[in-house]
């Protein structure tokens, strides 16, 4: 083979290529559901015409029934289902990266109408191309036959235009060409709809932001997800660890001291396995029954969480004023985990007294925490970049509420204030 053959060999399987591709057959396969959907339209013409027609038939009863007939047939193509049907066909058939139709959201009329121009567009072309299949690929199939001495008895006696049954030879060119047309047809037209499909199926501007706000609203609910394993886990791992390094200084000393925190650290351990269990049960979002589960913690669950810091070894002056329990319960959940975030700070980086202040007031719940400040390097969360503060403020500022947290003299102070409307 001469290297001059090789551009001819390119070129042919360039021209080739749409016939042999999978791409055109997938395509085919879905203008081809077209024209099995519109058989039922075409039957129903059919009969109607028959209708009126045919002898004696009163006009008013058939205006009716037509009338009837074509409202019924208009549905479809304005359904959100059908919608849906299409795009799921479109992205498996045509390979077009379509999205799913944002659940909940119904769509506007701008979006029915594109979509139904493109179901009955789909119907339309996919009719043509069966009544291609059925009339012009016997044809041709039989054209390039007699070439063969196959049925040439039967094309002997007929004319097609401008050949007869003697023309062997122009017939089965002309039997190819009607394949090959066919074929680039299919292969054309499929192209065709995989480009308009984005324009025609896609999301409207309305369902675009249903879906950016719902992925947005996933995102924020595993957000704070994420805040509740860094703050419980990150406690009880606190305490865990404090009282594990006390209860080794006197392990020869004071056994009765290393089995109460022994106590500590298995208290510790099973809460933080309830409350994660709690969270990735979340996660998994099923609809099964949760009681088993355990609940978010609230400030009703203070004194524990308080009770659990001091057996890690800190000192805690908690101060109260007003009932927690009279806080609706985001104010209450948040609060608590306010508390513990901070009393978990103080213990892994702070040293001497917490002072712990709560004040239930008729509009808003107010928290302050006051620890001894120790050097910089020792306390990453206090430079305010740390995890611990980043998640407080989300916290309060998800309840429209304000925090400041800094160094004040020779101390660390937190301040939270959480707003609530107070119940009628």
């Amino acid at each position: 083979m001469t290297p001059r053959a090789l551009p001819g060999r390119a070129a042919w399987r360039r021209a080739l290529a749409p016939l042999v591709a999978a791409s055109t057959w997938r395509r085919g396969v879905f203008l081809l559901l077209g024209g099995v959907l519109v058989l039922p339209y075409v039957l129903l013409a059919v009969a109607f015409a028959q209708v009126f027609t045919a002898p004696g038939v009163p006009w008013p009863l058939a205006l009716v029934l037509l009338a009837v007939a074509v409202l019924i047939a208009g549905v479809p193509p304005l359904l959100d289902g059908s919608r849906a049907l299409e795009i799921a066909a479109a992205r498996a058939l045509l390979g077009v990266d379509l999205p799913d139709p944002t659940p909940g959201h119904r769509a506007d009329r701008e979006t029915r109408l594109r979509a139904a121009l493109w179901i009955v567009t789909h119907l339309a072309v996919g009719g043509l191309l069966v009544f291609a299949l059925l009339s012009a690929v016997p044809m041709a199939l039989a054209f390039i036959a007699q070439q063969f001495g196959i049925g040439a008895e039967a094309l002997g006696e007929e004319r097609f235009g401008p050949l007869d049954g003697e023309d062997t030879g122009w017939l089965t060119l002309t039997g190819v060409v009607l394949l090959a047309g066919l074929g680039y047809a299919v292969a054309g037209l499929g192209a065709l709809a995989a480009s308009m499909a984005p324009v025609l199926l896609g999301p409207a501007q309305a369902e675009r932001i249903a879906a950016l706000e719902a992925r947005a609203a996933r995102l924020a609910e595993r957000n704070q997800l994420a805040r509740e394993l860094h703050d419980s886990v990150g406690h009880a791992l606190t305490v865990a660890t404090l009282q594990a390094g006390a209860a080794r200084a006197v392990l020869d000393s004071d056994p009765e001291f290393v089995r109460r925190a022994l106590g500590a650290i298995e208290e510790a351990g099973r809460t933080a396995m309830d409350e994660l269990d709690h969270v990735l049960g979340l996660l998994r979002e099923r609809d099964d029954d949760r009681t088993g589960r355990a609940p978010q913690r609230t400030l009703a669950d203070l004194d524990r969480l308080v009770a659990d810091t001091r057996a890690a070894g800190l000192t805690v002056d908690a101060r109260r004023a007003g009932d927690p329990a009279t806080l609706p319960a985001a104010v209450s959940r948040e609060g608590y985990r306010i508390v513990q975030e901070g009393l978990t700070n103080a213990a892994r980086y702070g040293r001497g007294p917490v002072l712990l202040r709560l004040d239930v007031g008729p509009e808003a719940l107010e928290l302050e925490l006051v620890n001894e400040l120790v050097p910089a390097p020792r306390r990453p969360d206090h430079a305010g970049g740390g995890r611990g503060l980043d998640g407080m403020r989300e916290r309060v500022l998800l309840l429209g509420g304000r925090l400041t947290a800094g160094p004040d003299g020779d101390r660390w102070r937190i301040r939270a204030r959480l707003p609530y409307r107070e119940n009628p």
